[in-house]
């Protein structure tokens, strides 16, 4: 399949599906001296929704945020206010969300995942000292040997203390099936995430015998960007089942089930995840904390991607709009079956005596400025009119855009970052060096 999927002639999405807020942002944003290419934030509704979130669940359910989905520090900052937490993969992610949460005057709380923690992976994450003093973290293990690992870093760097442990379970059978989401099954299946089912009394037994650590809980994420919230309840519940026989049957105190992330957005036309039903329909045992590690759910819709045509160019019966970024500032489109429409902004000030290209009325393919085929963003949508120097626009951008992208490739300026309520003009970076400035 040809990536991103085309959108066989459907219409681009209307100016005004994107806020005034946003319109009026990415058009200041002209002003910096360099085509328009970056993000904007909506902060006011990122608290929203992890508000809302977090009323909808039951007692004991808290919500840390999946950092990878979307590390911006302002928008740390802002959920670090109403969630209990975050879920980081990486020593910077930690201390991003560490800063976030004693900013909130919150004790810092982690849970760490990822497949392949190195030993100076969990060295740094034990003995940095943004993570000494209150900091509580609790590690989701993904193997027997990532368990022997993390023991003797726990014996040498925080000799003091036991380090809570939950292992990361891939199910022998996957509670949902891929054609209910909008993204990956990630358990139940052949995967380098977790530890297989039929060797969780393996790693029990290890567990018990180590130094160092100490038995938490289980973490069972075996599904992303699902939009059927009954469905997502029933995994849930499943998860908790299985979390506690599979505790009681080895005699073990059960103090956390991360059930992951996995809250769809809706990337198209269609219903909202029904975040009331689904905390309608979980019930949290006793004595035992239930974690989410919401990312796009909680990022996604509060972001949006703005880029500046640079040209339009009519090619053998196809219309190609080339624009200022591309898969180096938004690759999403291009890595996931998502189709992320857009909308154009007409800009009416134009160079004197430049021509100045357009399509009306014209299925047009999205690309970017990379020397690749494979710099393209949208596929066959049709506008209404668009120009060079235009503006395009693609909401739902807030998760996994700046992060997932391939700033490096050809060493053009990466695409710059900035909160709605920030009262002065984004500048771009003017090299990929200054991408540090914009994390």
């Amino acid at each position: 399949m040809e990536l991103p999927r085309s959108f066989e002639g459907a219409d681009a999405l209307p100016v005004d599906a994107v806020p005034a807020a946003v319109r009026a942002a990415a058009l200041a944003s002209r002003n910096s001296g360099e085509p328009v290419g970056g993000y904007l934030y909506d902060l006011a509704a990122a608290n929203e929704r992890a508000e809302r979130l977090v009323r909808a669940l039951p007692p004991r359910a808290e919500v840390f945020y999946a950092v990878k989905a979307n590390a911006f520090p302002p928008l740390l900052n802002t959920l670090a206010e109403a969630l209990h937490g975050f879920e980081v993969a990486s020593v910077s992610e930690a201390r991003l969300a560490i800063a976030a949460a004693r900013r909130a005057g919150k004790t810092p709380r982690l849970v760490v995942s990822g497949p392949a923690k190195n030993p100076t992976l969990l060295a740094g994450l034990l003995e940095a000292p943004d993570t000494q003093d209150d900091t509580e973290i609790t590690i989701n293990v993904e193997s027997i040997l990532e368990l022997h690992r993390l023991s003797r870093a726990a014996v040498r760097h925080a000799p003091t203390t036991e380090i809570p442990v939950a292992l990361r379970v891939n199910p022998a059978h996957s509670p949902l099936k891929i054609e209910h989401t909008h993204g990956l099954t990630m358990g139940g299946v052949p995967s380098p995430f977790g530890i297989p089912e039929p060797e969780i009394p393996a790693a029990l037994r290890a567990l018990e015998s180590l130094p160092g650590v100490r038995f938490q809980g289980f973490h069972l994420h075996a599904v992303s960007g699902n939009m059927d919230a009954e469905r997502h309840a029933e995994y849930v519940r499943g998860a908790v089942d299985w979390a506690v026989r599979t505790a009681d049957a080895h005699g073990l105190e059960l103090r956390t089930i991360d059930v992951g992330g996995g809250l769809g957005i809706p990337f198209e036309p269609g219903p909202e995840f029904d975040v009331a039903a689904f905390g309608a329909a979980l019930d949290v045992p006793d004595e035992t904390e239930l974690i989410l590690e919401p990312g796009r759910w909680m990022a996604g819709p509060i972001g949006w991607y703005a880029t500046e045509v640079v040209d339009v160019k009519h090619a053998y019966g196809e219309v190609f709009v080339v624009v200022r970024g591309g898969i180096n500032h938004f690759q999403l489109p291009t890595s996931w079956e998502i189709r992320h429409n857009f909308a154009v902004v007409p800009i009416d000030d134009w160079p004197l005596g430049l021509p100045r290209p357009s399509a009306e009325r014209a299925r047009v393919t999205v690309s970017g400025e990379l020397c690749t085929p494979e710099d393209v963003l949208a596929r066959d949508v049709t506008v209404g009119r668009v120009r060079a120097g235009d503006l395009l626009i693609f909401p739902n951008a807030g998760a996994y855009g700046f992060e997932f992208a391939m700033p490096a490739f050809l060493g053009q300026p990466p695409a710059w970052r900035a909160a709605l309520t920030r009262p002065a003009i984004p500048r771009p970076a003017s090299r990929v060096d200054d991408l540090s400035n914009f994390r």
